[in-house]
């Protein structure tokens, strides 16, 4: 998949001379919402015999046009996975734009007449709710106005998770309740973070629970606080565990939030080690016991169930 880095004012060098259809959006997760518009954009390059190319941007337009809130600065797919995503699609091109307050003031005619031709678009294809500037004076309905019939416009209905519309607004929130479960459902696929291995407190060692201190980069989202079975990369290896995302609140109050995953049946030195960590689904919320020897036996228990629900996946998976 060839990825073309764009800076506005656009440089018509840059840009292959070949027809494309276009799919338009953020994409941020590439939900199965987006996974639609993607999928439809490839039939109809197909049908055409052209490339499919995806026309999308490298941080939130949100950061151009309010101070800054810490949502902002996260991320369901980070440039590199959203790029992995697309290519696993089929996506021939990406054009990645620079989001800059510039590029943002462009009228909607503007838009179409220096990206949308200029990428030398023969179809464009987005979701019914997206936008390319002010939503009432740039979204799906007014695009065939500004195309003046140089490209076909396709907008794609709403993907619908029973009455609920799939989004990345309703993913987040799902994340931040720690349903790692709905997440996943309204994905189309299993979530997956990164991280560093370092050292923490080293005390899961003293009750017979090594576990791995997963050091999250801030800009990626993680589950809310919770208990859930996960797999952790290392190198090209993936290992089952149960992980968990808390204050280890049985030993203090006020303590900040760790990530640490129990793998199952590992012995081995992970610190330094970059990860993936593959959220699969939760277990229980974050409890505080009134002595170790309480954690340890629930912690028993969530190993039981970890085991039970890999050992059910691979039965499912064969």
């Amino acid at each position: 998949m060839e990825v073309i880095h764009i800076h506005h004012p656009l440089d018509a060098r840059q840009i292959p001379d070949e027809p494309v259809v276009l799919a338009m959006g953020f994409f941020d997760g590439v939900h199965r919402g987006h996974q639609a518009v993607i999928n439809r954009a490839k039939a109809v390059a197909q049908a055409k015999g052209v490339k499919l190319a995806v026309l999308t941007y490298d941080h939130h337009p949100a950061l151009v046009y309010r101070p800054l809130q810490a949502d902002d600065q996260k991320y369901l797919s980070p440039i590199k996975r959203k790029l992995e995503q697309l290519d696993r699609l089929g996506v021939d091109r990406v054009f990645l734009v620079n989001y800059t307050g510039d590029f943002a003031s462009q009228t909607p005619q503007e838009f179409v007449d220096n990206y949308l031709v200029g990428f030398h678009t023969v179809a464009a294809v987005a979701g019914f709710d997206h936008t390319y500037g002010k939503k009432d004076v740039a979204n799906m309905d007014l695009l065939p106005g500004y195309a003046q019939g140089r490209f076909e416009v396709i907008t794609v209905p709403e993907e619908a998770n029973g009455t609920q519309k799939v989004s990345s607004s309703h993913i987040r929130e799902a994340m931040k309740a720690g349903d790692i479960d709905l997440v996943n459902q309204l994905l189309g696929y299993t979530y997956r973070s990164t991280g560093l291995v370092v050292h923490g407190e080293a005390r899961g060692r003293t009750i017979g629970y090594p576990t791995a201190n997963v050091l999250a980069p801030q800009n990626e989202w993680i589950p809310g606080i919770g208990i859930y079975t996960a797999r952790l990369k290392v190198g090209a290896i993936w290992y089952p565990g149960m992980v968990s995302v808390g204050r280890n609140v049985t030993f203090g109050d006020n303590r900040p939030i760790t990530v640490e995953m129990n793998l199952l049946d590992f012995q081995g030195d992970l610190y330094g080690e970059p990860v993936e960590v593959e959220w699969h689904h939760r277990l229980r919320g974050e409890v505080k016991f009134d002595d170790a020897d309480g954690l340890v036996a629930q912690l028993k228990q969530d190993e039981d169930n970890t085991r039970a629900y890999f050992q059910q996946l691979a039965a499912h998976e064969s």
